[in-house]
Formats: C-alpha cells, sequence, structure tokens
C-alpha cells in the first residue's frame, strides 16, 4: 500500500511539472509576442505600439496613436505575430501526430508529400495559370491546398495496398515526394523570370503575406484539428509500446492511424497553403516537448503547440530584425535551424523517446 501511494505521489508530480510546463510556456508566448510587436525596421516609440494595442482591445480608453504606427503596428505586425503562433502550433501539432503514429522522430507532414504537392499547387497557379479559383488572392492559395492534400492521400491510398504500417507510409511518401519534385522542377525550368522568382519566393516561406482575413481559417482549422487529434491520445500512447499490445488493448491501429494522419496532413495543408514551405517546425517542437516532458500524447500535444508556436514566433522575429530593413522569409531562418537539429536527431535517435 506505502509502494502503491508513493508511485501516486511521483505520478502526481510528474503531472504538475508537465501543467507548469504549459502554463510557463503560455506565458513566455505572451512575453515573446509583446517583443516582437516592438520590432521592425520603421522606427516606432513602444509606447506608441502599446497604445495601438490597447485602443483596439480596449476602445474606450480614447487612446489616439499616431497614422502611421496604427497601420504598421495593426495592419502588418499583429497579424504576422498571430500568424506565427498559429501556424507554429498547427504545424507542430502535425509532426507530433505523424511520429506518433509512424513511431519515428524524423517523420513529419512533408515526409509524405505534403509540402511538395503544395509546391506543384503553387507552381502550377505560377506557371500555367491554372486554379481551383478564377482570380484573387486565392489564386495560388486554393491550388496549393488541393494538390497538397492530394498528395497525402494518393500516398495514403498507396499504402493501403501493401497494408498501412509506418514502414509503408515513409516510403510511399519518399516515392510521391520526388515524383512531384521531378514536375515543379520540370515548371521551374520552363518558368519565365518572373514566374520563377514569384515560385521560389512562395517555396521560401513566408508570414508577411497573411492578414486579418486570413487569421480566422488558419486559427478555427488549427483548433479543430488539434481537438480532433487530441482525441487519440490514448489511443498512441498504447501504439508507442507496440502494435500487438495496441491491438491487445483493443485500438483499431489502422483506423487511427488513418484518420490521425488525415488531421495531420488537413492542418498542414491548410497552413503553408497561406504560408508558403515551413519545414523543421513539424519535426523539431514535438521532440523538444517529448525531452522535456515526455511521451505522454495527453500532454506532447499541447506541449508541442507551445513550443512550434515560440519557435516559429523567434524565428520570424530573427528574420524581421536581424538585416532590417531587409526581411528574410522565415522559412529561411527556420532551415538554418532545423538541418542542424535533424542531423543531430539522425545521430543520437533513441528508442527512449518513445517511453
Amino acid at each position: 500500500m506505502d509502494e502503491l501511494n508513493t508511485y501516486k505521489d511521483i505520478y502526481k508530480t510528474l503531472t504538475a511539472k508537465k501543467f507548469a510546463f504549459i502554463i510557463l510556456g503560455l506565458i513566455a508566448i505572451v512575453i515573446l509576442a509583446v517583443f516582437a510587436s516592438f520590432q521592425g525596421a520603421a522606427d516606432i516609440k513602444r509606447t506608441e505600439v502599446l497604445s495601438v494595442i490597447i485602443q483596439k482591445a480596449f476602445p474606450f480608453f480614447n487612446l489616439e496613436p499616431s497614422k502611421m504606427a496604427d497601420t504598421i503596428v495593426w495592419q502588418l505586425r499583429l497579424p504576422q505575430i498571430l500568424m506565427a503562433i498559429i501556424a507554429g502550433a498547427g504545424l507542430a501539432v502535425s509532426g507530433a501526430a505523424m511520429q506518433g503514429i509512424t513511431r519515428n522522430p524524423l517523420v513529419s507532414p512533408f515526409t509524405v508529400g505534403v509540402s511538395a504537392g503544395a509546391a506543384l499547387g503553387a507552381a502550377v497557379a505560377i506557371v500555367l495559370g491554372a486554379s481551383i479559383a478564377s482570380s484573387g488572392k486565392y489564386f495560388i492559395i486554393s491550388n496549393a491546398f488541393i494538390f497538397a492534400l492530394g498528395a497525402a492521400f494518393l500516398v495514403l491510398g498507396i499504402s493501403r495496398l501493401r497494408g498501412v504500417s509506418s514502414e509503408t507510409i515513409i516510403l510511399a511518401g519518399i516515392a510521391i515526394m520526388y515524383i512531384i519534385s521531378a514536375f515543379v522542377s520540370l515548371l521551374q525550368y520552363i518558368a519565365t523570370k518572373e514566374e520563377l522568382h514569384a515560385l521560389v519566393h512562395w517555396m521560401f516561406g513566408t508570414l508577411s503575406t497573411g492578414g486579418w482575413d486570413m487569421l480566422p481559417i488558419v486559427g478555427i482549422l488549427t483548433l479543430l484539428v488539434t481537438l480532433g487529434i487530441s482525441k487519440y491520445s490514448w489511443d498512441l500512447n498504447a501504439m508507442a509500446s507496440g502494435e500487438d499490445v495496441a491491438k491487445g488493448l483493443g485500438v483499431n491501429t489502422t483506423r487511427t492511424r488513418n484518420v490521425v494522419m488525415v488531421l495531420a496532413t488537413l492542418a498542414t495543408a491548410g497552413i503553408i497553403c497561406f504560408t508558403g514551405i515551413i519545414g523543421f517546425i513539424c519535426l523539431m517542437s514535438p521532440h523538444i516537448t517529448r525531452t522535456l516532458i515526455g511521451a505522454d500524447h495527453r500532454f506532447l500535444f499541447p506541449g508541442s503547440c507551445i513550443v512550434g508556436a515560440f519557435l516559429l514566433l523567434a524565428s520570424d522575429t530573427v528574420g524581421r530584425t536581424i538585416i532590417a530593413p531587409t526581411v528574410i522569409p522565415v522559412g529561411i531562418v527556420v532551415a538554418f535551424l532545423g538541418g542542424p537539429f535533424f542531423l543531430y536527431l539522425l545521430i543520437t535517435r533513441r528508442k527512449q523517446y518513445w517511453q
């Protein structure tokens, strides 16, 4: 009995630490967001930045920030900051989900061809002028979204032919990714100078194209997918112990793998169609979270969202300020971080990550 109580106390202590990690992470994101709103090429006093934010949140204070501060902070900086937080959270939870169903810390939604599909959709729109949307700002976005989903569903369909397992998903994803990349290269080869510039700029990945009108779309999608994926936390915990163990506990592993993969793909496609290709957040965030608070998916998913939001916001802030007034696309900054991190994982990967 004493031993049982000891285990209960240890469990409560560990759970309290995980909740503390999540709460401190949320506070860190708020602090970083305020700091990021102060940063930019335009020289605006911090008091004016705060005046804009307070005026928008509490109009009855009757503060009167300058028109320039209002335009730069409200129309440019804040939408970009919020998009970084939402996109980072969505990409991170998608990565955690994909790693959970494949039991492989080197896997992300991009492994199954989502990014390659989105790039092909954007290339078709930019180079060939063909899109699901007839015109307007959704001309490229709609194509990127549809093609990204198409690539992922093609991978899922092929993997079903050989039985839906982590190995078949990864191998089918790699094959489809290379095939699609060949088509993208062909379109780049035949593109004009202007078309090639537009396509390459889209593929860099940037948060500056998002506005207030796009935030609700990405935000609601990310929230719904996160809730949907979190529903399978216990199933993924069981699958982490092995396929046979999970089946013995009554988990329908095939259905879980299919549903979670579709949700993760939907979130990733919905985000990168607005932002362009932003890799490595899906890979780094779950791993960092797993190292800090363990692999229990009940806490791994919200923890990864927080780490992903923090990483993408920090990367975007660095990209906006490091050589200002020139802005480095956030996809490039993330790649500088993610490349070495991927090598680190590859060299030091251990099975203990899943325990």
